[in-house]
Order: C-alpha cells, then structure tokens, then sequence
C-alpha cells in the first residue's frame, strides 16, 4: 500500500494540496499554481528519494505532465508512469545517480501549443499553419486552443523554474547533470528543450515521440519541418544524450516511418551508441502503462553510472 505524504509550497507560507500525492519511496513538494510571465499557472510536482540529503548533490529531471507520473489514484484515466517506483528500484540496485524528478503539470488546454516545437511551426507556409489551426481533436473540440507558443514554455522552464530549484534543493547546476523528459507529445518538447537550449540540459528523452504533431500523417507537413529543424539545431553529439523510442499499437503504430527518418539524422550528424539511442516495443501502445513499463531503460541511459 502506498504512503500517504503532505504537499508543501516552496514559497513563504505553508500550502497543502487539496488532494495527496501517494507515492511508495520518497517525498513529493508541491509547487502549488507557479505564477509565472510566459505560461498560465501551474503545479510542480518535486520528487525527492527517501534518502535526500542536503550534504550531497543531485542531478534533476524536468518532466512534463507532470500530474501523470506518481499517483494513478488521482489521473484522468487511472494510469502513473510510477516515477517514484522506478527511480528507487534503479537506486537500490546502484544502476543510477542520485537525481531528483520535477514534474511539471500540463496546462490542460494549453497543452499542445505549449508543447508544439515553435520554430519548426514557423517553418511551414502560413497557409499550412492557419490549415492546422483549425484542426479539430473531435467534433466541435480544437486541436490547437491558442497559438504555438512552446518558446514561452521553455523560457519559464529555463528563466523561471529552474532558477528556484537550484536555489532550493541540493542540486548540480550544470548541463551535465540537467535532463528533460516526456511522451508524445511532451516527447516532442524535450526534443525541442535540448536544441533550443544545449547550454542547460545535457540529455533527453522523448517516449512515442509524436512526430505527427497532429492526428494524422497523410499530407502532413510537420515531419519534413522537424527533420529540417533536427539538421539545424540538433546539439553536439559529443556533449549530449537522446533517447527515442515507440510502441507499434494505437497511436504508436504512426511513428516508425517517421522516427526512422529522425535516426537518419541522428547518425548523419555523428550522434554515436554512448549519446543516442532509438528502441522499439513490439505491441506496445500509447500509455502510461507502456511508458512505465520500459522507463527503466531511458532512466540507466540518462543517469547510468
């Protein structure tokens, strides 16, 4: 049965969350509705291995969607990437460093144009970029609820959140020791977070990486734009880790044409076994469950020691 742990804000007062993050090793903080310039408010949820110490430091993860990775008791559709479980296993086997997870919440309907890679939108035709606006996820239901604006998401990541994490927790600072995560469509960001910003993180990992960027591949321009954009901005190859992977069912069954295009490109720009890696999951789907399923495998990738 999973322990039961209060919520703090990292601000002057105290703040408990209406609901408890449960979690079965460690703590989570709460950083309850981040006001920030460039992104609407929201949580951060901060998970600390159950023996965090101050008199060490830590590497950090950032992760998106962040109300998906720890407690399933309290997701939309009951499923938890199980960060927490994860992490500790790695721990006590000695497969890991010491790192801490910062999890970021989506903003529900800003999720996809905060996470919708900025400059590979702005390389597409205007025509084809009012084309995707008006994309429906369902009848009557937008795709897209306001404007591609993730160059804003990543500034309050980089200039907003990061800052108050060095500043609160016993951490490494340096792009060694900084990594940026998530799935479909968070996979896609943190793609984007690690070109835009090679300074700062110096490994990602991009789950179902949605390639797409919308609902289908037929006469999709989106594909070619991020591959121009990879030949652009990936970072040095010497200096950085990628870590790509798919499922072939459900909406993962969309990205292995694409995701072959995408490792093309990772060995055309000398990314070698040490800093890339692209695995693929016979009948796995698009889930939480899938994801925890073979997180071990980015996690020992990333911080393996």
């Amino acid at each position: 049965m999973k322990k039961v742990y209060f919520i703090v804000a990292l601000f002057a007062q105290v703040v408990f969350a209406q609901e408890l993050t449960k979690v079965t090793s460690g703590n989570v903080e709460r950083i309850e509705n981040f006001a920030s310039k460039f992104v609407t408010q929201r949580n951060v949820d901060v998970w600390l291995p159950s023996d965090y110490s101050k008199s060490k430091k830590y590497a950090v993860l950032y992760m998106h969607d962040g109300q998906m990775l720890y407690d399933a008791e309290q997701t939309w559709n009951k499923q938890a990437w199980e960060v927490d479980e994860v992490m500790a296993k790695l721990k006590t086997a000695q497969q890991i460093q010491d790192v801490i997870v910062v999890g970021i919440w989506n903003g529900g309907e800003t999720r996809h144009f905060d996470y919708f890679p900025q400059k590979p939108f702005e390389m597409l035709t205007k025509k084809q970029q009012d084309s995707i606006y008006t994309l429906e996820r369902s009848p009557g239901v937008k795709l897209f609820n306001g404007r591609v604006s993730s160059d804003n998401y990543l500034k309050f990541i980089v200039q907003e959140l990061k800052p108050l994490i060095d500043k609160k927790y016993a951490v490494y600072t340096d792009k060694a020791h900084t990594y940026i995560a998530g799935s479909s469509m968070g996979g896609l960001i943190s793609m984007y977070a690690i070109c835009e910003y090679p300074e700062v993180f110096g490994g990602a990992a991009c789950l179902s990486t949605h390639w797409p960027g919308i609902l289908q591949v037929t006469n999709n321009p989106i594909p070619n734009a991020f591959y121009q954009y990879l030949k652009l901005k990936l970072p040095d190859p010497k200096q950085h880790k990628l870590y790509f992977d798919y499922g072939t069912a459900t909406l993962d069954a969309l990205y292995e044409p694409l995701q072959k295009e995408v490792d093309q490109i990772m060995q055309l720009k000398g990314f070698d076994a040490q800093h890339w890696m692209t695995q693929k999951f016979e009948g796995e789907n698009h889930s939480e469950m899938a994801w925890k399923k073979r997180l071990h495998i980015p996690f020992q990738f990333l911080f393996g020691k």
